[in-house]
């Protein structure tokens, strides 16, 4: 019985992360509270959201929807971050962590209501000086933290105006490489629980195909309101969070 909720926790979870990101508020709490030790739920965590992230940008690679040109780019971005991120985060403390995420998250909330933050037909994503640096701090980010790491690149390439599914299968190129060197950490140090870990990396698997599947054919707006009320949901519970460590 146990199996099969950690099951329904990796689908739900990486269904939503897939579609706009915050899926880690499904996966972790749920985890916790069901007696799994945080390092052990964190590095289950992070090894499912890296092979389900593979298997979804893969999926989108595969249709010719994504270049290998724009994976690359990402990819090494991302990676340099999240590694820079996590040799960082033994500096700061989780009360300041939780307080970047508010900050981040609330500003990415109010610009998409200011504007500009739509989703577009363009259909080739360019590194520049603008989304590179960004997208570098969203790497380093979930490097330190990570919760509503993928809502603030989906955010980023919105203001790109990309297609939704382009920045999708982006966002998941991302979450691979910043879930990739934690995951190796985690398992290194004999963190992981693997019976539980690899049953809800297949749920996330089966969560994120669900959500590339979906992600052709929902619509812009609807997304947009989908993205906003995760965005508004996240900075509700990392305040809660934050006024717990008071």
């Amino acid at each position: 019985m146990e199996y099969i909720l950690f099951l329904v926790i990796g689908i739900a979870g990486n269904l939503i992360g897939t579609l706009v990101g915050g899926g880690g508020l499904i996966t972790l709490p749920t985890m916790m509270l069901m007696g799994v030790p945080v390092h052990s739920a964190i590095g289950a965590n992070k090894v499912s959201n890296m092979v389900s992230a593979f298997s979804s940008f893969y999926t989108i690679f595969r249709r010719k929807e994504l270049s290998w040109a724009e994976m690359r780019s990402v990819l090494l971005v991302s990676l340099i971050g999240g590694t820079l991120g996590g040799l960082f985060a033994s500096f700061m403390s989780g009360q300041t962590l939780t307080l970047i995420a508010i900050i981040l998250l609330g500003f990415a909330l109010i610009m998409s209501f200011i504007g500009g933050a739509d989703f577009g037909e363009v259909e080739s994503f360019q590194m520049n000086r603008k989304n590179g640096p960004i997208l570098l701090g969203v790497g380093f980010y979930d490097g330190l933290f990570g919760p509503g790491s993928s809502t603030l690149a989906l955010y980023t390439y919105a203001h790109e105006k990309l297609s939704y599914i382009k920045a999708v299968g982006l966002s998941r190129v991302g979450v691979f490489a910043m879930c990739s060197g934690a995951a190796i950490t985690y398992i290194a140090t004999g963190k992981i629980e693997w019976p539980l870990t690899i049953v809800l990396m297949f749920g996330s698997i089966i969560g994120a195909q669900i959500g590339i599947i979906l992600a052709r054919k929902v619509n812009a707006k609807q997304v947009k309101i989908l993205l906003r009320v995760v965005t508004i949901v996240l900075i509700l519970q990392l305040v809660y969070d934050f006024f717990q460590q008071l």
